[in-house]
């Protein structure tokens, strides 16, 4: 159902302006998905948090030179700027303290779903139009790591190409820019 009344999409940069100019304020609590302010899901539980600790943990070992970690940190895309639990980065702390991260330094793109599985999941479409290569969702409500790749880009439809569901008896395969690939137990990602 539509609003009774006129809406539209904002892009990046009205966004930023209306962040910049006090429109939106950090109480506010919203994220642009393509084009459109949302309420940004507050799934701040221990097993969410802990869960994002457990990721940092493992997949900081597979990190190659040169690449960073991010948690709960804002990235850019064409028409959007979500705030993805982990984001693995090219780049220095430096690099982004006047811009956030684009597609085109973004190795994994990582949620904790719990209580925002649906919402997690239809993120898909827009880190595949952006051409995240990899996306992750650590499903703590069925205890299973999802992972896609092979974005489509911008297309009519995007998605994935490729879908894998692992369990807690897994071994995800980690890859990070040319670096060779690593194994993590999707149970140690697992609270």
């Amino acid at each position: 159902m539509f609003a009774p009344y006129p809406v539209r999409r904002f892009t990046v940069e009205e966004y930023h302006q209306m962040a910049a100019t006090g429109v939106l304020r950090e109480e506010d609590r919203v994220e642009l998905l393509e084009g459109w302010i949302t309420p940004k899901m507050m799934t701040h539980t221990p097993r969410h948090d802990g869960s994002i600790d457990l990721l940092d943990e493992a997949l900081r070992q597979w990190l190659p030179a040169g690449w960073r970690i991010r948690t709960q940190s804002a990235i850019s895309t064409a028409d959007s700027e979500p705030e993805p639990d982990l984001v693995i980065v090219r780049g220095t702390s430096r690099d982004f303290l006047e811009r956030h991260p684009g597609p085109e330094v973004i190795g994994l793109v990582v949620e904790v779903a719990d209580s925002s599985l649906e919402r997690d999941r239809n993120k898909r479409r827009l880190y595949a139009h952006a051409s995240i290569p990899v996306y992750w969702i650590l499903n703590l409500v069925e205890r299973q790591l999802e992972i896609y790749h092979q974005p489509s880009g911008s297309t009519t439809e995007p998605a994935y190409k490729e879908a894998t569901i692992l369990k807690p008896g897994d071994r995800a395969t980690v890859v990070i820019g040319s670096q060779p690939p690593g194994k993590v137990a999707v149970a140690d990602l697992l609270p």
